[in-house]
């Protein structure tokens, strides 16, 4: 009973990270969070499966949310019903993409929404209610969210002079919550079957003055902080 507590209440937690989308001629969002909600896991693998899925939809989620596109950014632009037009493009030192029958297009400094829009716009005048799909595959700028039980989550740019510690990532994402569950965060690493979720004992780096607990990060880890019911 307790565990269906804790479930309910991480999921409700991730579900407020998810942005609505409105934006017209854009391809359905990936599940978000709530979605997930259905499935009730049986054993302590299938637990450790769903969590990750959650983690990951809600890092997806932020990611269209607040990212916007950077010079040197590799993007793979898909069009519901014309796979002849999908492409993958580096985004150009000025910001822009060739792309077919849209011609030249500025993306960079929009979120994927807004690039998504833009481009239906443009090719709207030769398609008829084009769908169009961004997906960010590379970024030239790195990054790494923090979600969870920090005070304010989302993306967290890397310093180009230097490495970023999951410690100073949640420094920079205004620190813990009240009710954090500390020594149960975890770092997501890689996504499908290459993926990693490596724990971190906050207290460790803390209390005990070990470094060596706090690790550094790479592009595109999340920090997730899950929160605390004791």
């Amino acid at each position: 009973m307790r565990k269906g507590v804790i479930w309910a209440l991480t999921l409700v937690t991730l579900a407020g990270c998810a942005p609505q989308r409105q934006a017209a001629g854009v391809a359905a969002a990936p599940a978000a969070p709530q979605q997930l909600a259905a499935e009730t896991p049986q054993t302590p693998q299938q637990q450790a499966l769903l969590e990750q899925r959650l983690i990951q939809s809600a890092r997806d989620q932020q990611q269209k949310l607040n990212y916007k596109i950077q010079p040197g950014d590799l993007i793979e632009i898909t069009v519901y019903k014309e796979t002849d037009m999908n492409r993958t493009a580096r985004i150009s030192g000025n910001g822009t993409i060739t792309f077919p029958l849209a011609g030249v297009v500025k993306l960079a400094e929009l979120a994927v929404p807004e690039a998504e829009s833009l481009l239906a716009e443009r090719l709207s005048e030769f398609l008829v209610k084009p769908q169009v799909t961004v997906l960010i595959k590379e970024y030239g700028n790195k990054q790494v969210y923090v979600l969870g039980e920090v005070k304010k989550p989302g993306s967290i740019q890397i310093p180009a002079e230097r490495r970023l510690t999951i410690l100073e990532a949640i420094t920079l994402a205004g620190g813990f919550t009240e009710l954090a569950a500390q020594d149960r965060t975890k770092v997501l690493r890689g996504t499908g079957d290459g993926s990693q979720s490596i724990p971190v004992e906050i207290t460790r780096i803390t209390k005990q003055g070990d470094k060596s607990a706090d690790i550094y990060l790479e592009p595109n880890d999340t920090v997730y902080v899950p929160q605390s019911f004791f």
